[in-house]
């Protein structure tokens, strides 16, 4: 469910259609978060340059820790359904996903992996209230200051995408239901799952 009409693949042409084209490559379907972006390819084209910048500057761990942090603050469920399925498939098992998911910071992470989680989470709810503090935290830790900002860039993006996403309607694809049920039930903290029937 979308609440603006969308163009759908069977009937996208010129940018759309290589847009749909691309991220079918990549997920082997398109997604609803690519066909929310049909009416401007322009922006979504921009997007994707702009996330893979900060992903390419980050520590990939790292960077789905971030996200997933600022995802949760935003109740995006399609966000944290994608980089926690990321973190579960390649980081770490589903079992502590779920504990993130629950709260980061009993989860047994490091007290870096924490920090950066709380930073990106500060970010997401209200990043007038990140001060020095929080900076020199994740210094004191060993991450240098352009890692510190990579967090930011990522918290901050996501807030772009996810809210977007949840301001037009965009649920989560349906592909996320084959997650294991305790899985998907930590990681759908706002909208449904889609149902294609």
């Amino acid at each position: 469910m979308t609440f603006i009409e969308t163009v759908p693949p069977e009937r996208a042409t010129g940018a759309v259609a290589d847009v749909y084209e691309s991220d079918r490559a990549i997920h082997g379907h398109v997604p609803n978060f690519a066909q929310a972006f049909s009416l401007q390819p322009e922006a979504y084209a921009a997007w994707r340059e702009l996330n893979g910048a900060i992903k390419a500057g980050m520590d990939l761990r790292r960077y789905e820790l971030a996200t997933l942090a600022a995802a949760r603050r935003l109740r995006s469920s399609y966000c944290m359904l994608a980089h926690g399925a990321v973190l579960a498939d390649r980081f770490l098992t589903p079992d502590a996903v779920r504990a993130i998911a629950g709260d980061p910071a009993s989860a047994g992470l490091d007290p870096l992996d924490v920090a950066v989680m709380e930073l990106a989470a500060k970010v997401a709810d209200d990043a007038t209230a990140v001060t020095q503090d929080d900076v020199d935290r994740l210094r004191e830790l060993g991450l240098p200051d352009d890692e510190i900002l990579g967090v930011v860039l990522a918290a901050a993006a996501r807030c772009f995408f996810s809210k977007t996403l949840d301001a037009l309607g965009i649920q989560p694809d349906a592909e996320y239901a084959s997650l294991s049920p305790e899985l998907r039930k930590a990681l759908v903290t706002g909208r449904p799952i889609d149902d294609p029937h």
